[in-house]
C-alpha cells in the first residue's frame, strides 16, 4: 500500500483579506443601513442587508479557513478540511436567502414606492461600489485554487454590482422623480445575483456530495492508471475532495510481476500530484491472479 507523505503546502489562508473585507462591510452596512431609513430607500435597505448575510458569510468562510489548518486527531483523520466544503455550501445559501429577502420586499413595495431622496440613494451607493469592489479584489488571486475564497469573491463581486444598480436607480429617481424605480432596481438586481450564484451553489453542493473536482478528470486519471508499466487492470478508484483546496485519491491496481512496488509508488504520487493535483493518494497493489478477482472490482461497488 502507497501514501504520499510529502509535506504540500498548507491550505490557503488569507486572514487579513477576510479582516479587512469584514471590517469595510460593517462599516458600510451602518452607513447604509441610516441612509437608507433617512432616504426612505428600499433599494439602500436591501442592499444593506444583503450585505449583512454577506459579512456572515466572510465570517464563515474565514473561520472554516482557519479550521482547515488544524492537525489531523484521532477523531479527525483528515483534519478539519471539509469545513472549507461546508462554509462554501452555507455561503450560497446565505446569498440565496438574501437575494429572496431583497426580491419580497421590493415587490412588496411596489405598491406603495413613497417618496425617495434619489441624491442620497446615489451617493451611498457610488460609495457601496467603491468599498465591495476593493473587497472583492483582495480574493482575486486566491479565487481560482479554493472555492471557499471564490465564494468570499462572488459575494463581493455581487455586492458592487448591487451597489451600482442602485448608483443608477438613484440617478433616475433624482433627475425623474420615479419613486417605483427604486423597488424596480431592485428586483432586477436580485435576479441578475441569483443567475451568478446558482453555479457556485452547484459547486459547493458537488465538492459536498464527495464528487469529483471539476479541474480533474476521471477519465483521464483512470487511463493514465491504466497505462502505467505493469499495471494490468485498474478499479476501485475513487476521487474526492479533502476540502476545498486538497484532493485525495484511492486506486486498486492489479500488476504483472517483477515491478519494484516502492520506486513504482514513489514515482506514482509524484505524478499523480504533478500532473492532476491529486495531494494525498493511497494505492493498493494486488497480483495478478487467475479467478482470485477483488471484491470491489465491479464498477457498482463501494
Amino acid at each position: 500500500m502507497g501514501h504520499d507523505h510529502e509535506h504540500h503546502e498548507e491550505p490557503t489562508a488569507p486572514g487579513r483579506a477576510f479582516a479587512l473585507g469584514i471590517a469595510l462591510n460593517v462599516g458600510f452596512i451602518v452607513v447604509e443601513a441610516v441612509f437608507g431609513v433617512l432616504a426612505h430607500s428600499t433599494a439602500l435597505l436591501a442592499d444593506a442587508a444583503h450585505n449583512t448575510s454577506d459579512v456572515l458569510g466572510l465570517g464563515l468562510a474565514w473561520g472554516a479557513s482557519v479550521l482547515a489548518r488544524r492537525r489531523p486527531s484521532l477523531r479527525h483523520t483528515y483534519g478539519l478540511r471539509a469545513s472549507t466544503v461546508l462554509a462554501a455550501l452555507t455561503n450560497a445559501v446565505l446569498l440565496l436567502v438574501a437575494v429572496g429577502g431583497v426580491a419580497w420586499e421590493a415587490i412588496r413595495r411596489f405598491g406603495d414606492p413613497g417618496s425617495v431622496e434619489g441624491a442620497t440613494v446615489l451617493t451611498v451607493a457610488a460609495a457601496g461600489v467603491v468599498i465591495n469592489a476593493a473587497s472583492a479584489l483582495l480574493f482575486l488571486a486566491g479565487r481560482k485554487r479554493d472555492v471557499n475564497v471564490r465564494a468570499a469573491f462572488v459575494h463581493l463581486a455581487a455586492d458592487a454590482g448591487v451597489s451600482l444598480g442602485v448608483v443608477v436607480a438613484g440617478a433616475v429617481i433624482w433627475r425623474t422623480g420615479w419613486s417605483w424605480v427604486d423597488p424596480a432596481a431592485s428586483l432586477a438586481i436580485s435576479l441578475v445575483v441569483l443567475v451568478g450564484t446558482w453555479e457556485l451553489l452547484q459547486e459547493a453542493l458537488h465538492l459536498a456530495l464527495a464528487g469529483v473536482p471539476e479541474h480533474i478528470s476521471f477519465v483521464e486519471v483512470e487511463e493514465y492508471l491504466r497505462n502505467l508499466p505493469g499495471v494490468a487492470e485498474v478499479h476501485d478508484l475513487h476521487i474526492w475532495p479533502m476540502g476545498t483546496t486538497e484532493v485525495a485519491l484511492t486506486a486498486h491496481l492489479i500488476m504483472t510481476w517483477p515491478v519494484e512496488p516502492p520506486a513504482f509508488l514513489g514515482e506514482l504520487e509524484h505524478e499523480l500530484r504533478d500532473r492532476f493535483g491529486v495531494h494525498h493518494a493511497t494505492v493498493q497493489v494486488e497480483p495478478l491472479r487467475e479467478g482470485a478477482a477483488c471484491t470491489l472490482a465491479p464498477g457498482d461497488v463501494v
